[in-house]
């Protein structure tokens, strides 16, 4: 047979265990219900990117391809002091959810890769990719021979915009069937 006395600190030590008890299975029961949501873009940023692999992961979390055989690698400077021109290159990199404001004076590696998809012959358009210490701080698209940067979340619009033109069938089909789903009277 067990004895069990509870006194006056004793309840509250027990108390507040329960509270956290309570606590901590709220956190969980939050942590599992998320786990089952669909995995974001920015989940790449979570991962170490070490490899060209790692590359093309996180630009077709945007809905970008890329050409791994044209994948290079090279070391860059962020500068420490910005003009104004390098403070809009970061709000173009800003639209992936990144910044290279805690950057400034470090070099990053610059991984570029073709992005076929963009890429018409006379004008090539290239996903780059800003990564210091296998952690990605900074991308955007960059065209090339006019220099022109692009954000991801602009292009990838742009071109699903594109994509839509191109195909308006598609969403006459879709209808037409489902209209004939429901018969009329």
């Amino acid at each position: 047979m067990f004895l069990f006395t509870v006194t006056k600190p004793g309840l509250r030590q027990a108390g507040a265990l329960a509270l956290c008890a309570v606590c901590l299975v709220g956190t969980v029961t939050a942590a599992v219900h998320l786990a089952g949501k669909s995995v974001t873009a920015n989940a790449a940023v979570e991962t170490g990117i070490e490899t060209t692999q790692d590359i093309a992961t996180y630009f077709t979390g945007y809905g970008f391809d890329v050409d791994l055989s044209t994948a290079a690698v090279d070391k860059v400077k962020v500068p420490k002091k910005w003009d104004d021109s390098f403070t809009a290159f970061n709000q173009v990199v800003g639209e992936s959810g990144l910044s290279l404001a805690d950057y400034k004076g470090k070099t990053v590696e610059k991984w570029t890769a073709l992005c076929p998809k963009l890429s018409d012959g006379e004008s090539d358009t290239y996903c780059v990719l800003l990564v210091y210490k296998a952690r990605a701080v900074g991308a955007y698209l960059l065209a090339k021979p006019s220099g022109e940067v692009t954000g991801l979340v602009t292009a990838a619009k742009a071109s699903a915009d594109a994509a839509a033109l191109e195909d308006p069938a598609a969403e006459t089909s879709a209808g037409v069937e489902e209209e004939s789903l429901y018969p009329t009277e």
